[in-house]
């Protein structure tokens, strides 16, 4: 495992840089990832990270920075923060591409990438796609961790926050020891707008909107990789990384796991439903 990367670079752009630089890595790896919300995409970003030494280059986090930074006029960060004063914080996708092509050397870090917030639609991949072939890179793989709407819909309507110190319960797999207040300070729990059911839906609905067509672009380069996000999140990670590691096996390697997986398949016994 790696040390948690500082992205000083990412944040204000320019000539900013990241103290300490990255340290080299065996492989980089050029990652996006998809994932709808409460999926469990955050928590993975981290363990990659740690695991392959590659930053996560998130455009929310930017878009955090740009409210207390200084900058050049009439760059992308200007619009940007342009926008978010007047709009709140819907940005239109020119500016992000611009904030992105003016942290191009991001994308160049020797200890790799992923992009876990952007793209989020065909247009935008397309447009990435462009960016990155200017700067002469490519994509590894693009990660999509799939869940079944229900289940997504428990995870984020079970859900409970304390306003206080900001720790996170769930009403099954992680309940206070007395329902409705928290363990650390002992103030009562409340649920977030955006965990409430009609929400949730909505979310959903958009993400899969958007996410058919981004897929499918994805999965005609060959580079979409699905994971099932079922399980605890280490289960998930180790999947992640099983899937990934295909990536890097010798061409013939690939082709024997394949012969072998095809046989397998092919003698094991057909199931007889029990009368």
């Amino acid at each position: 495992m790696t040390p948690a990367r500082e992205r000083t670079a990412w944040r204000q752009g320019g000539d900013a840089v990241c103290l300490p630089p990255p340290n080299p890595v065996q492989r980089t790896w050029r990652l996006v990832l998809l994932g709808p919300p409460g999926v469990g995409k955050d928590t993975q970003v981290r363990l990659l990270s740690r695991a392959f030494g590659a930053c996560q280059l998130s455009t929310g986090e930017v878009f955090r920075a740009a409210r207390g930074t200084k900058a050049e006029p009439h760059s992308a960060m200007a619009l940007a923060q342009a926008c978010i004063v007047e709009h709140g914080e819907l940005i239109a996708n020119e500016i992000v591409l611009g904030l992105i092509r003016e942290r191009s050397h991001c994308l160049h870090c020797r200890g790799g990438f992923m992009l876990n917030d952007f793209p989020r639609t065909l247009s935008q991949a397309q447009a990435i796609d462009g960016l990155l072939a200017a700067e002469h890179l490519q994509l590894d793989a693009v990660i999509s961790y799939e869940l079944p709407d229900a289940e997504i819909l428990a995870r984020n309507t079970g859900r409970r926050v304390c306003p206080q110190c900001h720790a996170v319960f769930h009403v099954t797999s992680r309940p206070p020891q007395t329902e409705g207040i928290c363990d650390q300070c002992g103030a009562a729990l409340g649920q977030r707008p955006d965990d409430r059911p009609e929400a949730v839906a909505v979310r959903l609905e958009a993400y899969a909107a958007d996410t058919v067509p981004l897929a499918a672009h994805y999965r005609a380069q060959g580079l979409l990789i699905p994971i099932s996000a079922t399980g605890r999140p280490e289960e998930i990670f180790a999947r992640t990384l099983d899937a990934l590691a295909v990536l890097v096996l010798p061409p013939y390697v690939s082709r024997v796991s394949a012969l072998l997986s095809s046989i397998l398949a092919a003698a094991a016994p057909a199931h007889t439903p029990v009368p």
